[in-house]
C-alpha cells in the first residue's frame, strides 16, 4: 500500500511537471537530437516536479525513436556526457601534487561520466526503473560484438548492479492465487521447459509437490526478473517426463526427500550479467528447509543446451572413424525408438558429455557449458549424467536428450564454489568420473583419461 501510495504521488507531481514543461517544450525537436537536448536541459537542473517530468519526457520521447534514432541516442551518449575533462584534469593535478583520501574521493567524482547522473535522474521518473533496464535491452541488442557503445553499457550495467542487489530483491511465492497478469507472465517468459497453456502451468504451480519462486524489486512489484520451479521428489530424478507428465501421481509431502530444481528462467534481458540466480536458489533452499524440515537433497534436473553443437563443431573430439560414422544415426530425428542405435550412441555420447564438462575449455579457457558455469560458480557438484533424460525435440536437438543432476550440499557448496572459483576445478561425483575414464563403458580413445 505504502509504495502504491508513494508512486501515485509521485506520478501525480511529475504530470503536473509535464503540463508546465508541455508550455516550454512544444517545440522540441522529436528526433534524437531534439532528445539529447532535452536530456542536457536534465542535467542542468530544475525544480524537483519539473525535473521529475522532464525524466519522463525523455522516457516516453526515447519509446518513439526507431532504431536508428535509439542508436544516434546511444551514439551521442557516449560522445558527449562523458566526465567533465577540465574538472577532471584539476582533480589529477591536486592529486599529483599531494596526494590524499579527499583527493582520491575527489578525483573518483570527477572522473564520473556525466551520463551516470543522467542516469540517476531518469530514475526517478515514475516507471523509470523498468523503462531503463528496457533501454538497455535495447543497448544490448545494438551491441553485437561492436565496442562503440561498450562504455555507455557499462555505466548503465553498474547502476543497475546497485539498483537490484540482493538487498532489493523480494522473494515470493508463486502459486494459484497469484494475480493472473504475473501468472501470465510466468507463461511467457518460462525458457527451459515451455509452457503450454494455463492447465500446464496449475500443473506446476498448484499440487502440494510442486513449488514456484520468483524475485521481485519494489519498483518493478508486477515484473518477476528471475524464477525458479521445483519438484518435490523421493528421489533424484533423472528425465523431465515424469515431472511434468499430465497424469502423474502428486506425492505426499510426508514422503518428500529431495527437491528438484527443474527450471530456472531469467525475465529481463535488460539485466543480463546481473547475478540473481545464486541467490534465489540458497534462498529458496532455506524456504524449503523451514517448511519440510525432512527435505536432505537439493538438485537440479538440468539441460545441456550446447552439447549437440559442441559435438558437430569440434574437429578435435577423441572419436574413431567408426564413432563418427554411428553419429550419423543422430541425423534421424526418432533415432532414440531404436533400441541398438540408442544403446551404440550411448557408449559415445555419455563418455564425450563427461569430456565436455570436465575437459574441453573456451579459447578462454572457460567452460563452454553456460548452465555448468552457473551451477557449479554456485558451489554445486555435477552428480549425474542422465541418459535420454529429455526427448522433447529441443532436448533432443541440443543435447541429444542428455541432461545432468547438480547437487548442492550444503556443507560444501563454499568449499566447491571456491575450488571452482580460484583453481577453475570441477567438482563431480565418481560416477562421471568413472564415465569419462570409460570404467564400465566401450573405452573411445585414451585422449579421455
Amino acid at each position: 500500500m505504502a509504495n502504491a501510495f508513494f508512486s501515485d504521488l509521485l506520478a501525480t507531481i511529475s504530470e503536473r511537471g509535464r503540463t508546465l514543461l508541455r508550455r516550454d517544450s512544444a517545440d522540441t525537436k522529436q528526433d534524437a537530437d531534439g532528445l539529447i537536448a532535452l536530456c542536457g536541459a536534465l542535467l542542468s537542473g530544475r525544480g524537483e516536479a519539473s525535473g521529475t517530468a522532464m525524466a519522463r519526457e525523455v522516457l516516453d520521447l526515447y519509446q518513439d525513436l526507431d532504431a536508428a534514432g535509439r542508436r544516434a541516442f546511444f551514439e551521442a551518449l557516449v560522445r558527449d556526457f562523458g566526465p567533465d575533462r577540465e574538472r577532471l584534469s584539476k582533480a589529477i593535478e591536486k592529486w599529483r601534487a599531494k596526494p590524499s583520501d579527499e583527493d582520491a574521493s575527489s578525483l573518483h567524482f570527477a572522473s564520473e561520466p556525466r551520463r551516470q547522473e543522467l542516469i540517476r535522474r531518469l530514475n526517478r521518473a515514475p516507471g523509470g526503473t523498468g523503462d531503463l533496464v528496457n533501454m538497455r535491452a535495447d543497448l544490448l541488442g545494438m551491441m553485437n560484438g561492436h565496442t562503440d557503445l561498450a562504455a555507455l553499457d557499462r555505466d548503465v550495467s553498474h547502476l543497475l548492479s546497485s539498483w537490484f542487489n540482493r538487498g532489493f530483491l523480494v522473494l515470493r511465492r508463486i502459486d494459484w492465487s497469484t494475480p493472473a497478469n504475473i501468472l501470465e507472465k510466468i507463461i511467457r517468459y518460462e525458457a527451459v521447459h515451455e509452457i503450454s497453456d494455463w492447465d500446464d502451468l496449475r500443473r506446476r504451480i498448484d499440487p502440494v509437490d510442486r513449488r514456484c519462486y520468483a524475485f521481485f524489486h519494489p519498483a518493478m512489484v508486477d515484473e518477476p526478473l528471475i524464477f525458479v520451479e521445483v519438484a518435490l521428489t523421493e528421489t533424484i530424478p533423472g528425465a523431465i517426463a515424469p515431472l511434468l507428465a499430465v497424469d502423474r501421481q502428486h506425492l505426499p509431502l510426508e514422503r518428500a526427500r529431495t527437491a528438484v530444481f527443474y527450471s530456472i528462467s531469467n525475465t529481463q534481458r535488460g539485466l543480463g550479467g546481473i547475478s540473481f540466480g545464486s541467490f534465489l536458489i540458497k534462498q529458496v533452499v532455506e524456504e524449503l528447509r523451514r517448511e519440510l524440515p525432512k527435505l536432505d537433497s537439493f538438485v537440479t534436473l538440468s539441460p545441456v543446451p550446447g552439447f549437440m553443437q559442441w559435438v558437430k563443431q569440434d574437429k578435435e573430439l577423441p572419436l574413431s572413424d567408426e564413432d563418427r560414422e554411428v553419429l550419423k544415426r543422430l541425423d534421424d530425428p526418432k533415432w532414440f525408438e531404436n533400441p541398438e542405435t540408442t544403446a551404440l550412441l550411448r557408449g559415445i555420447l555419455e563418455p564425450l558429455a563427461a569430456h565436455y564438462f570436465l575437459k574441453a575449455r573456451t579459447a578462454k579457457g572457460r567452460l563452454i557449458d553456460s548452465v555448468a558455469r552457473f551451477h557449479l560458480g554456485n558451489g554445486a557438484r555435477l552428480e549425474r549424467i542422465n541418459w535420454l533424460g529429455d526427448l522433447s525435440p529441443k532436448g533432443v536437438r541440443e543435447s541429444a536428450g542428455v541432461m545432468v543432476n547438480y547437487l548442492y550440499r550444503l556443507d560444501d557448496i563454499e568449499k566447491n564454489h571456491e575450488a571452482y572459483a580460484n583453481d577453475g576445478e570441477i567438482v563431480a561425483s565418481s560416477a562421471v568420473k568413472k564415465l569419462l575414464k570409460g570404467e564400465g563403458r566401450r573405452l573411445l580413445d585414451m585422449r579421455l583419461s
